[in-house]
């Protein structure tokens, strides 16, 4: 274990102990642990904790096709996940759609703003004329009465029916093989963007760049698997696997970048 901690940055730290505690947990309970929801890097510290474990077994969902946000189940081998163990709301909000078009940041600053704690819900989708956000059924009654109203709409919040579709993703991950000589913040962006080492620094200096939804302004900063760029003005990437050195020593970089249709 102490091997593959070496491996996590120092800012990590805290999470993995809480890992380490929740295997602690259900070793010494023998019964299945639910998490709040994770983002895919701290999905993938749990993957790599938990693997090291023979009498132990784990499951995400987040009800959503492709959810970037998922309830991790962490449980003994005997055990077998069905979807309530997931204990997973999903709500839609219905508002006046003629007069107003809700996006993205209002509906996450409004469930911020009722006092909630970012691990208890989880993706959000729009389109046009829908809302829908998935939510831990802990906190499901109490938005079910909080949320009255987003920005200056009021809105109705109640559960979707289980014959109404899900919103599918519209986002597109192509996936791109790169070479580059270190997974520094700074080279990855200029590699992938196709921009200098420069204009790059400049992006990161600027508070343009967030790692896993964490803002970073130190050009050395190290990149590792699992880890999600947002780079304002040019989308999304994510860092999918290092497959290696070349002859010439560099590095054999995996990653998706997002298109958005439409």
């Amino acid at each position: 274990m102490e091997h593959l901690i070496q491996h996590f940055r120092k800012e990590e730290q805290a999470f993995i102990e809480q890992v380490v505690n929740w295997v602690r947990e259900v070793e010494d309970r023998y019964a299945p642990k639910l998490t709040d929801f994770l983002d895919p890097r701290q999905r993938f510290i749990v993957n790599a904790i938990i693997g090291q474990y023979d009498t132990l077994q784990m499951a995400s969902a987040g009800l959503f096709n492709e959810a970037e946000r998922q309830r991790m189940l962490i449980y003994p081998t005997y055990f077998e996940p069905v979807e309530e163990d997931f204990q997973l709301t999903v709500f839609t909000i219905q508002y006046p759609i003629k007069f107003v078009q809700l996006r993205h940041p209002d509906v996450l600053g409004a469930l911020l703003s009722l006092g909630l704690n970012r691990g208890k819900f989880g993706d959000i989708r729009v389109d046009e004329h829908h809302v829908q956000f998935v939510v831990a059924n802990e906190i499901a009654e109490y938005v079910r009465l909080h949320l009255t109203g987003i920005g200056k709409v009021k809105v109705h919040v109640e559960s979707m029916k289980e014959t109404e579709p899900l919103l599918a993703n519209e986002d597109e991950w192509l996936e791109e093989s790169h070479t580059v000589t270190s997974m520094r913040l700074d080279v990855i962006i200029a590699t992938i963007l196709k921009v200098s080492r420069q204009k790059a620094q400049a992006l990161i200096t600027g508070n343009k760049v967030r790692v896993n939804w964490t803002e970073r302004d130190t050009v050395a900063f190290e990149l590792q698997e699992g880890d999600i760029l947002s780079i304002r003005g040019s989308g999304r990437v994510k860092i999918l696997m290092t497959e290696g050195r070349t002859k010439k020593d560099k590095i054999r970089l995996q990653v998706g970048r997002l298109t958005q249709k439409g």
